[in-house]
């Protein structure tokens, strides 16, 4: 029991500092929570944490493979390259063309901004690797043993510890009412320039590997 514990606050935190950082996924919750509201943006988050569930399990069962296969990390930075590159033109495109609107009630579905969630997070193709990375120094610190029991809190540590943070970013822009607007208007500037910073991040991490 002790070991689950300290396995499930190693990873609950490691999970929340790797989403801390303003990227795609928070900035994503704080636009959701500021233009269609704060249910809008829990409800995307829940989505976001969904799918990280899904990749750490994934990578539990695939951080032997990858140990043994460094090229198969390789491969993946390369395709994030790609991603990055692909929504930093489309979020800046996307703010060139943000006019100015009269306000108007409009109803929201609470399921797309559910699978919103998850589909940005799946686009996050850094995440199996970096869990398989957890898992195998886990592993040696003999904090998983690869038992259903271990696997099952790692992977809810690992979702918990990334909507904590959503939610976190989801309340505080929510609060803004004042800036809300502008922050709308300027969100997809951010969005590009955080895409242009991983893509940058990325491509040294390949140069340099």
């Amino acid at each position: 029991m002790q070991h689950l514990l300290i396995l499930f606050f190693a990873t609950f935190s490691a999970a929340f500092m790797a989403t801390v950082p303003p990227g795609l996924l928070n900035m994503n919750a704080a636009k959701v929570s500021v233009e269609k509201g704060k249910l809008n943006g829990i409800i995307f988050s829940l989505g976001v944490a969904v799918m990280v569930i899904l990749q750490a399990t994934i990578a539990v069962y695939i951080s032997k493979f990858l140990h043994k296969n460094p090229e198969v990390v390789d491969v993946l930075l390369k395709i994030a390259v790609v991603v990055f590159a692909f929504f930093m033109v489309y979020f800046f495109i996307a703010a060139g063309r943000n006019k100015k609107k009269k306000t108007k009630i409009v109803k929201v579905s609470k399921k797309n901004s559910f699978f919103k969630g998850i589909l940005l997070a799946a686009l996050n193709l850094l995440t199996i690797p970096y869990y398989s990375g957890l898992n195998i120094m886990w592993n040696a610190s003999g904090w998983i043993k690869f038992e259903v029991w271990d696997i099952l809190v790692f992977i809810f540590a690992a979702g918990s510890g990334t909507f904590t943070v959503l939610y976190m970013y989801t309340v505080y822009f929510n609060k803004l009412e004042n800036k809300s607007n502008r922050f709308s208007k300027n969100s997809n500037y951010i969005l590009s320039g955080l895409m242009l910073v991983l893509l940058t991040i990325t491509v040294f991490r390949i140069a340099y590997r």
